[in-house]
């Protein structure tokens, strides 16, 4: 099954390359934001993968590579695509690997105008359950070894799908 997951993910980011864009080509900087609290995991096709710095959910974060992007909209159709697969893959994978009861995917952006997706694992009885995650309990930091955990499982689900940071 674990073989059939990575198939699947890997077919679904395959991406065909679309009509030309500047901002391909413009340099890709990660708002200071999402660098104070997320910590790098690795890449996608288009996003880069990180990890929030809050151990009370697995959450996950898909930022385009992409310079000067705030909104869904300002990606071509092909990008926006290609972060709806990528965003579709990785919560599916982590449904199963960490079992959550609930997927949250949202792009709000009200904090930190770049483009993000958040992805986040949400169980029943979490800190927040069933409120938002945002603001409702302090984040609590990862213990030593279980970002590596994480890094880990990640590497076994998705092999390919992604290079690791």
């Amino acid at each position: 099954m674990l073989a059939q997951t990575k198939q699947g993910i890997l077919a679904a980011l395959t991406r065909t390359p679309g009509p030309f864009r500047w901002w391909r080509f413009s340099v890709f900087e990660m708002d200071s934001r999402l660098q104070q609290d997320s910590l790098i995991l690795g890449d996608f096709p288009l996003c880069r993968l990180l990890l929030s710095k809050d151990a009370n959910y697995p959450w996950f974060i898909l930022v385009p590579k992409r310079a000067g992007v705030s909104e869904l909209f300002d990606l071509s159709q092909d990008d926006q695509a290609q972060l709806w697969k990528e965003t579709t893959c990785l919560a599916e994978a982590l449904k199963g690997e960490f079992a959550a009861d609930k997927m949250n995917v949202a792009t709000l952006g009200n904090v930190v105008g770049q483009l993000h997706m958040h992805v986040i694992v949400r169980r029943h009885g979490d800190a927040a359950w069933p409120a938002p995650v945002w603001g409702k309990v302090p984040p609590v930091e990862y213990g030593p070894g279980q970002v590596d955990a994480i890094r880990q499982r990640l590497r076994a689900l998705l092999n390919d799908a992604y290079e690791e940071a």
